[in-house]
């Protein structure tokens, strides 16, 4: 496990146009699918990895606590699911079955979104305005596996919020960290490592 810090991608970036998957219901997913929502969150996650092990459940009350908002959020694992057979997109609709997400959740089998967001890490966050200018890339929260910090997504659900209201969101933003995106070999981004 390699621990992998976000690109911080720079803010202000217009959200990559992405076509994918949904693992659960088998609709293909793009930002049109959003249209009309004031904010759009990209999470970059996985089944296996312990950073997404640790805030899953979390995740999941983020998109119950958030349904009846104007906010739409998809995650996306890129993972190599041959390396990675937890990562296949049965294995991913097990697990948004498990936890109950309340929104998609598609497979990037050729990595070509992560790599559009330059997605590192899993969890990676990116958090659009209603005209998908980024807002926030950055940490769910402080907490880590272990180092017993509350786990409560207050960094994410302050820059959520913050748009929601129509305010500016901090510039000062700490990145996501968790293991690297599983790359295919060869498919490494320059950006990656």
């Amino acid at each position: 496990m390699a621990l992998t810090p976000s690109t911080m991608l720079e803010l202000g970036t217009k959200a990559p146009e992405f076509r994918l998957p949904d693992v659960v219901s088998g609709k293909t997913i793009s930002l049109s699918t959003f249209a009309g929502k004031q904010v759009l969150l990209v999470m970059f996650i996985c089944r296996h990895c312990p950073y997404v092990v640790h805030v899953r459940q979390e995740l999941a009350r983020l998109g119950r606590d958030y349904a009846k908002q104007s906010v739409g959020i998809v995650a996306i694992s890129a993972n190599d699911a041959a390396g990675h057979p937890d990562d296949a997109p049965a294995k991913l609709s097990e697990m948004a079955k498990e936890l109950g997400f309340a929104f998609p959740f598609c497979h990037d089998e050729s990595q070509a979104v992560a790599k559009a967001y330059t997605a590192a890490c899993t969890p990676d966050f990116f958090l659009f305005d209603a005209g998908r200018a980024l807002a926030y890339r950055g940490q769910l929260d402080e907490a880590r596996p272990g180092n017993g910090k509350p786990l409560n997504g207050t960094d994410l659900r302050a820059a959520i919020d913050a748009v929601l209201a129509g305010k500016a969101v901090s510039p000062d933003q700490k990145p996501s960290i968790g293991c690297n995106i599983k790359w295919k070999k060869g498919n490494e981004p320059a950006y990656y490592g």
